[in-house]
């Protein structure tokens, strides 16, 4: 079996500008209640970049609304595919996502992965609404390389689940589950007992994220994969916190972090360093930086207690410092 790699974004510290790319609206669908998928086009022709099972790009909806979504149709093909939720209590960005129509001319970042899909012998796939998007790339790609997997997928109604069309191609490997008709999904019978050489990955929102991590606490370390579309604790200050110092190396730059402000909020007060960022709440990668030296306080919901342990790489805009000193390549 071959593992697909990460596709990681341009390295923090270059130009924002530069990262993004003039795309078309070539194709606006509804894939269920409140959900629209767009297929976007390179608006000089060219073909989009392709990506990795689980990636997700930046879309540039204007005014300052930039946005993350999965990238959810196939691989290998010169356009790409996301799908927008209309948010009950929307800050402006899926209002304006669903506003879009075929020749609307927008802008994409990306794309980046946080959220591979890793060797395994066989794939658990869990999703709750929304969450099935980065999903259904791994579904292909499993279906491609012959690895044994099933999806179960939760969601609200029949009706409001997006994409359920599409996933009755693969019969009974997909397993749908209305909340209206047969209530929230049963995780101890869905999950069973811990199994060797079985990866479990599941989107969707906190409550299933949360308990799909209580019925995995047994299972063999690095079988559960997780994606959040929301922070997995509050941001923001913590009792406790102190300022440290941050040498942003390549930059030659060397900021004092209040104990009231972000890594990100103080580089950027410099004006010296440029750092590409959008959620500002640990969910999305964009901010990632390189740790030189020093060790990190980890406080997002994008890095594997594995890449935590590792301490070399660091999201800027919530995470802060263990040691008085970081040492950055920005």
């Amino acid at each position: 079996m071959t593992q697909p790699s990460a596709v990681k974004g341009p390295a923090a510290g270059a130009s924002d500008d530069a990262q993004w790319i003039e795309a078309v609206v070539s194709g606006v669908r509804s894939e269920g209640i409140g959900v629209v998928s767009l297929s976007l086009e390179a608006g000089d022709g060219t073909a989009l970049p392709d990506f990795s099972p689980g990636a997700h790009v930046d879309l540039d909806l204007g005014n300052d609304l930039v946005r993350q979504y999965s990238l959810c149709g196939p691989r290998h093909e010169p356009t790409w595919r996301i799908a927008v939720l209309r948010e009950r209590e929307s800050r402006g960005g899926s209002e304006r996502a669903h506003r879009l129509s075929c020749g609307d001319r927008v802008r994409v970042r990306g794309p980046r992965n946080h959220f591979p899909l890793e060797d395994a012998d066989e794939y658990l796939f869990i999703a709750g609404g929304i969450g099935v998007t980065p999903i259904l790339p791994m579904l292909r790609d499993a279906e491609e390389r012959g690895i044994p997997w099933s999806l179960h997928y939760g969601g609200r109604t029949r009706d409001s689940m997006a994409f359920a069309a599409e996933l009755a191609g693969y019969d009974d490997k997909v397993h749908l589950y209305p909340q209206d008709e047969v209530g929230v999904l049963d995780l101890t019978r869905i999950l069973g007992g811990p199994r060797e050489g079985v990866g479990v990955y599941c989107c969707g929102p906190e409550g299933l994220l949360t308990a799909v991590e209580s019925e995995t606490g047994s299972w063999p370390h690095g079988a559960l994969h997780t994606e959040r579309f929301s922070p997995a604790e509050p941001v923001g200050p913590r009792i406790g916190d102190t300022p440290f110092e941050v040498e942003c190396q390549m930059s030659g730059v060397t900021v004092t972090v209040a104990e009231d402000e972000t890594i990100l909020e103080a580089v950027e007060r410099t004006g010296g360093v440029i750092v590409s960022s959008s959620c500002r709440e640990g969910t999305c990668g964009t901010c990632e930086a390189t740790v030189l030296d020093g060790v990190p306080d980890h406080r997002d919901s994008v890095l594997t207690d594995d890449e935590r342990d590792a301490g070399d790489v660091i999201m800027t805009c919530v995470s802060r410092a263990c040691t008085a000193r970081l040492v950055l390549d920005l």
